[in-house]
């Protein structure tokens, strides 16, 4: 994950904090109690999907939201989501990611590839919590302009306040694509391979990766918030069969960070 991937994390959790059903009780949508978080993250994670190599990131962390959303658990893998539909035990509506660049300037390893140009993914989110200490999530993605695949990422996620203060969540992860998706990030053609050195792959469609992920988050003060957390990955079918991955990477994908936001409260008319 790299420094872009985790602010937009951050942004994401804003947007899912904001319901459509405050636009129904009257008045402007922008109406009533907000919320600003500013913070930072550093971690240590790949320097793209699959690669062998880690290095140390840092980047800042922005979060705007609605107080008083029904939001029970919000995880950093969560993408910017907006619902339509909040329910408390049932949420669901728009999700999207923006992507970034990806192209030999990210990696050396990545030299006589075509680059994965900026762009992003939109589709939609929904999620349930079967009990109360239990989140399942589900976004189906179409990509724009970065590729034109299809991506399916699930997620559960336990959580328990061990303290007042301090929760601690994780659980499994797991995500799916379509061809379009591996050929943007994985697949090498002749003209690729003749530059690159990789043996030509032109993948399927099928299983990205597998994982879990854990943290430990600390309310230090009533708007002070800190966490650290640690996440792992295996790729899987297309993604693993890869030569980038096979010649050059890594089926293994770690990382692990710090982060800590404040948050400041204020009111819109």
């Amino acid at each position: 994950m790299s420094r872009r991937s985790a602010l937009l994390l951050s942004l994401g959790l804003a947007f899912a904090a904001t319901s459509s059903a405050h636009a129904q009780e009257g008045g402007h949508f922008w109406s009533g109690d907000w919320y600003l978080k500013v913070g930072a993250t550093g971690f240590i994670g790949p320097k793209y999907d699959g690669a062998s190599d880690r290095l140390f990131q840092a980047a800042p962390l922005i979060s705007l939201g609605r107080a008083g959303s029904t939001v029970r658990f919000s995880s950093r893998n969560d993408n910017p989501a907006f619902a339509f539909v909040d329910k408390g035990a049932f949420r669901a509506g728009l999700a999207g990611k923006l992507i970034f660049e990806r192209d030999e300037d990210t990696s050396s390893d990545l030299e006589g590839l075509d680059p994965v140009r900026f762009g992003g993914e939109l589709g939609g989110f929904a999620e349930v919590y079967p009990t109360d200490w239990l989140r399942i999530r589900a976004e189906l993605r179409q990509g724009i302009r970065s590729h034109k695949g299809i991506i399916a990422d699930v997620a559960a996620d336990g959580f328990v306040d061990v303290t007042d203060t301090v929760r601690i969540s994780g659980g499994p992860r797991l995500s799916a694509a379509s061809s379009e998706y591996f050929d943007a990030y994985y697949g090498v053609n002749a003209s690729e391979s003749a530059k690159s050195g990789y043996a030509q792959y032109n993948p399927s469609g099928g299983l990205n990766s597998v994982g879990a992920g854990v943290a430990v988050t600390w309310q230090a003060t009533e708007k002070l918030e800190t966490s650290a957390f640690a996440e792992y990955k295996r790729l899987m079918g297309p993604a693993a069969d890869s030569s980038i991955v096979r010649e050059g990477g890594s089926r293994n994908q770690f990382l692990f960070g710090l982060s800590a936001a404040y948050r400041f409260d204020f009111t819109l008319n």
